[in-house]
């Protein structure tokens, strides 16, 4: 029997902040990131939708985010007891099966939040958590895959949550033109991503996890990654110009040669590199999002 799962061991409830560990608090930033973009692109008066943006930012951050966190845990019990035995399910803090009751819990708990807060956000959230379930846990395992795993979190960390932070405000589907931008920044999400594989090629290829480093050499998915993040920004920059945001596209043209030249230095060392790039020019990647949320909201100009 699984000794980090057998129901007589240790039942007792686990310590707060051994549960906040476990929903790894310092994860929920980018999305609720994103979700703020999301309200910004709405064009909606905050002062009007204070419950629905305090619902959303706790549905995006603790509620989905956390619980996505908490099934990964679960599932990756075994593996972390190798690499990361101080996490709280190897060590034992949080015990027996308290590590699949806290992601049922969080599941439960985002659902209701979503359903009261609206009918697009509670689609938003069923999809999102599915991703979360899908993500880590058995057939699926979508992390095992170097397309599906990236493609899965970005979704999730950046579309999902833009279109919850935009449905929320506005309390409808939002225009055509938010869920096409926000479309654009999850796929370019993807490469960033995959720079997150770069620090573990050696254990990913070990337990037969395919991230792209592994599949395609770490050289090969770093200029994948490159492309993958600024192609989508590329089309942003064109749109907004076309849609008469020209503030808007030229911070954003700004900010992605910015991140072209940064790119470089990327590519002569993709493995050392990844963490500063993750720094500076993914910095860039998320304030281009907020440019380009200012301008479909038609705020201050742009």
């Amino acid at each position: 029997m699984d000794p980090l799962s057998a129901p007589g061991i240790a039942t007792r409830f686990p310590a707060p902040r051994d549960v906040l560990e476990l929903l790894k608090p310092v994860t929920w930033f980018p999305p609720i990131w994103a979700f703020m973009c999301g309200v910004v692109s709405s064009g909606v008066a905050i002062a009007d939708r204070w419950p629905f943006l305090i619902a959303g930012v706790a549905l995006t951050g603790p509620l989905v985010c956390g619980t996505s966190q908490a099934v990964n845990d679960w599932f990756d019990r075994h593996v972390d007891a190798i690499n990361e035995p101080g996490r709280p399910i190897p060590s034992g803090r949080i015990a027996g099966r308290w590590g699949l009751w806290i992601a049922h819990i969080g599941t439960a708990l985002s659902l209701l939040v979503a359903w009261a807060t609206g009918p697009w956000v509670l689609g938003a959230t069923c999809v999102a958590l599915l991703c979360a379930w899908g993500y880590s846990a058995p057939p699926f395992r979508f992390k095992v895959s170097g397309v599906w795993g990236p493609a899965v979190v970005a979704l999730t960390y950046e579309g999902l949550t833009w279109f919850t932070g935009a449905s929320v405000m506005a309390g409808a589907l939002p225009a055509p033109p938010i869920l096409i931008v926000l479309a654009l920044y999850s796929l370019g999400a993807h490469g960033i991503m995959t720079l997150n594989d770069f620090k573990a090629v050696e254990g990913d290829r070990a337990t037969g996890l395919r991230s792209l480093p592994v599949v395609l050499g770490v050289g090969r998915a770093a200029r994948v990654a490159c492309v993958v993040m600024a192609v989508p920004q590329m089309v942003v920059v064109g749109l907004l110009a076309h849609w008469g945001h020209q503030a808007a596209a030229g911070i954003v043209a700004a900010l992605l040669v910015g991140q072209i030249v940064l790119m470089r230095r990327l590519l002569r060392d993709p493995r050392g590199q990844a963490p500063w790039y993750n720094a500076t020019g993914t910095t860039l990647y998320v304030l281009g999002m907020l440019a380009s949320a200012f301008g479909l909201g038609g705020v201050a100009g742009l």
